[in-house]
């Protein structure tokens, strides 16, 4: 399984920035904490480098993944203004050079703005030890101003939400098994896709009955372990106006979109869909 750190920034003497009382340290322990539950419960490893109010430093936290042979490390913050109420939205920052990294931004940011934060986007900065020391792809979450009065309303009573949108960005671009990248590059490159075994629910009276024999083009935006994940995105698709269903695939769960006879037409497919924000790859569906 993917092994994902978990860091919650600052903590101990470290409040980070403060806003009327409120701690950065403590929003981002419990946010952090929230999802790193949802992601075990979809079966990621997860390792954190706090639970409780301690301090650590940025070089200690990155020495954490990289003894741990980690696979990609998350850090969780809030933003500050230098003036109340001046700037609101989410950030994520990379270290930069690693596609690996901007696409678990990208996923982030583009998941969080859903639940109504506005999308700053992304940012690279080198001078952070937690995005320059660790070996792995490494982003750090600005999850809201913490002095933006709007910004925190989200945080506060959309937390589940905004837990589940950061889980949901992570689970798009971070494969749950270690190698499935490599096997997703042998599976478009083969065309070796298993014939689907299970769709989304009330739509199979919705489709047209397909030729096994014919090359059907389909795009794929996701794998997951965790059913109701699947169905969530497929829906998210469906009401985007795509046609999008679910396949069973040994112990994972493919969102598929489209079912094309011809490549020229899924690769215009991939694009319209990357365009939206979504990673993607073409693969057979026949």
């Amino acid at each position: 399984m993917a092994i994902i750190v978990i860091d919650a920034g600052h903590g101990g003497f470290d409040n980070g920035a403060m806003y009327q009382g409120r701690k950065e340290k403590d929003d981002n322990l419990r946010l952090a904490l929230a999802v790193g539950q949802i992601l075990e419960q979809q079966g990621y490893d997860v390792i954190y480098t706090r639970t409780t109010d301690v301090y650590q430093s940025p070089y200690e936290k990155a020495q954490i993944g990289n003894e741990a042979g980690a696979d990609y490390f998350i850090s969780f913050h809030r933003n500050s203004g230098e003036n109340d109420n001046t700037y609101n939205g989410v950030q994520t920052l990379i270290y930069g050079g690693d596609e690996r990294a901007e696409r678990l931004a990208e996923a982030i940011n583009e998941e969080l703005e859903r639940t109504g934060f506005a999308n700053l986007g992304i940012e690279e900065r080198t001078g952070l030890a937690v995005l320059r020391r660790t070996e792995m792809p490494a982003v750090l979450i600005e999850a809201g101003f913490i002095n933006h009065d709007r910004d925190n309303e989200i945080f506060d009573n959309n937390f589940n939400e905004v837990a589940s949108a950061i889980a949901m960005g992570i689970e798009r671009a971070v494969p749950l098994e270690k190698n499935l990248t490599n096997q997703s590059r042998r599976t478009e490159e083969t065309d070796d896709v298993p014939e689907i075994e299970t769709e989304a629910e009330d739509s199979s009276s919705q489709r047209d009955v397909i030729d096994r024999t014919e090359v059907v083009y389909g795009v794929e935006t996701g794998r997951f372990s965790y059913r109701p994940t699947a169905n969530f995105l497929a829906q998210q698709l469906t009401d985007q106006g795509f046609y999008s269903y679910v396949v069973k695939d040994d112990d994972m769960l493919r969102v598929i979109v489209g079912k094309e006879n011809s490549l020229d037409n899924a690769l215009k497919l991939q694009d319209e869909l990357r365009n939206l924000g979504y990673v993607t790859m073409v693969v057979s569906a026949s």
